[in-house]
């Protein structure tokens, strides 16, 4: 990733005054609330748009305790539903439903004021009420993000407001509500049947919902910001690359992204395509399940660690979308603080390995999902095995990997861990806390660096701490954290209005298609 202080710096300013006093931000900007064109109707700029979608979109729920966090899910979420709040592709906040927060002194209790007039797309209005229930239901359902948000508790202390209260002071709080989702107070638990069509108050609704591999999307005439100005938007699930390329090339779809580099020249080339990229949240992450007993030494992760080539793997694979990672979380996430970096010598890692006593005839588990991250994995396969480490590669697909994942079912965990909040709260201090139990690591001088980081509103503090607990995740090895990534996009030049979004979640509603 390049020049992430200029990325990091407006941020960094913006979550300071966050801790200080109210930010007030009003309406909604070209890119993502649509209204540009001032348009009151579906697809009154015309055109049609098909996407090739990299992963499954297998749930509509953002709160689903199984799928919710899910890549595709959140993509479908931020085109069908409205938030408190949403981020730019800066990472700084903005208003979606509220249009004013504020905290109280002591940044435990935070103030929300909403936006008036707005509607879901069955007619009804967006009532103070739906937004504590959503946060309620979020909550019971014990979804992923639920986790950013233990004892705390929403009420609505006016038709205008809700107020969220804290058990301890929590600066991050409107980065956590970035993918807490409204969704009509009256549904409870989970319901297949509502997310086949569901209500929102977004730009988009659901035209068709075809989990195994399709989602249409039309625009909501009643969006408070106005409608869409495309017509339709179809997500197709394609999630091999080269059947994404070729319908690229060919104008069966107009957008793609996560384009790996020795496809990015021969995309800059055809004149019919545009191609840009972006610094992104995401972090090639591969924890160690330090629950097993092959991997409960730190000294034997770290040796793993050290005996992996990734500088060079990182140039072969990726020279232009990757670069070695130097921290848990990405540059641009607050709480970035560099770390010293693992320097590649198998040697030393053979002999560590030998000093640990490592039973070498152990076979190490390395599960990952989608057949993009096949080739780099497969590199690390090859380096583990040059020192005599055996490992089984498992190429699962998703819900199984989320499953496995979930029960702690592997030795080494691939993801590429994005941030869409760009706190480190939502990775650091949701993910590595002993009562997280999501790979097996437990330090409680590392829990309680994060709950200070949590509670902090001072921001600088924040970056303090969260640093002192990526030095201990990073020399303890939890995980291998190889790469900070930068997302490819390329769409069809008829499009317009695109703008890459840092999570590798592109926004539909600004883009525009022309006659041509």
């Amino acid at each position: 990733m390049t020049r992430p202080l200029a990325s990091g710096r407006p941020r960094r300013a913006a979550l300071a005054l966050i801790a200080a006093a109210a930010l007030v931000l009003s309406g909604c900007s070209a890119a993502t609330g649509g209204g540009t064109g001032g348009g009151t109707g579906a697809g009154t700029g015309g055109g049609e748009i098909t996407v090739a979608g990299t992963y499954a979109i297998e749930s509509l729920d953002p709160a689903s305790p199984t799928g919710g966090s899910a890549t595709g899910t959140q993509l479908a979420s931020k085109a069908i539903f409205s938030r408190l709040v949403r981020p730019r592709p800066d990472g700084t906040l903005e208003g979606d439903l509220a249009t004013a927060w504020k905290p109280d002194g002591s940044a435990s209790q935070w103030t929300f004021t909403l936006r008036q007039g707005v509607k879901f797309s069955d007619g009804k209005p967006v009532t103070a009420d739906d937004v504590v229930a959503s946060f309620k239901r979020m909550l019971d359902l014990k979804s992923t993000n639920a986790a950013n948000f233990a004892g705390y508790t929403m009420t609505a202390s006016s038709p205008t407001e809700v107020v969220l209260k804290a058990p301890k002071p929590d600066a991050a709080v409107p980065y956590k509500l970035a993918i807490f989702y409204v969704l009509p107070g009256s549904l409870t638990g989970e319901n297949p049947a509502f997310f086949q069509n569901p209500v929102g108050s977004g730009p988009f609704k659901v035209e068709k919902f075809d989990p195994s591999g399709t989602l249409v999307l039309v625009p909501n005439p009643g969006h408070y910001g106005g409608a869409p100005q495309v017509k339709r938007v179809t997500i197709r699930k394609m999630p091999e690359l080269a059947a994404r390329l070729t319908a690229l090339r060919t104008g069966e779809v107009d957008l793609a992204w996560g384009i790996p580099d020795d496809q990015l020249a021969g995309l800059q080339r055809d004149s019919n395509l545009k191609v840009e990229t972006v610094p992104s949240t995401a972090v090639f992450t591969m924890w160690f399940n330090s629950s097993a007993p092959a991997l409960k030494d730190a000294k034997v992760r770290r040796a793993l660690w050290q005996a992996v080539d990734f500088a060079t793997i990182i140039k072969r694979l990726y020279p232009q979308t990757g670069t070695l990672a130097d921290a848990p979380v990405s540059p641009v996430t607050l709480g970035y603080v560099p770390q010293e970096p693992v320097r590649y010598d198998p040697a030393a890692a053979k002999a560590a390995l030998t000093d640990a006593k490592f039973d070498f005839s152990t076979k190490l588990r390395l599960q990952f999902a989608n057949a993009e991250f096949r080739p780099f994995n497969q590199a690390i396969v090859s380096d583990l095995q040059k020192i005599g480490v055996q490992v089984d590669l498992l190429e699962k697909e998703q819900a199984v990997f989320t499953k496995d994942l979930l029960a702690l079912n592997w030795d080494i965990n691939f993801q590429q861990l994005s941030n869409p909040t760009f706190d480190a709260a939502n990775t650091l201090g949701r993910l590595y806390p002993c009562a997280a139990k999501r790979n097996g690591y437990c330090n409680p001088e590392l829990d309680k660096l994060l709950a200070a980081a949590g509670a902090s509103s001072d921001t600088g503090e924040r970056v303090k701490l969260y640093g002192e607990a990526s030095k201990i995740i990073w020399q303890d090895a939890v995980g291998m954290f190889p790469m900070a990534v930068k997302y490819a996009y390329a769409w069809n030049h008829r499009v317009t209005g695109v703008t890459p979004d840092p999570n590798g979640l592109p926004d539909f509603a600004g883009v525009r298609v022309s006659s041509s």
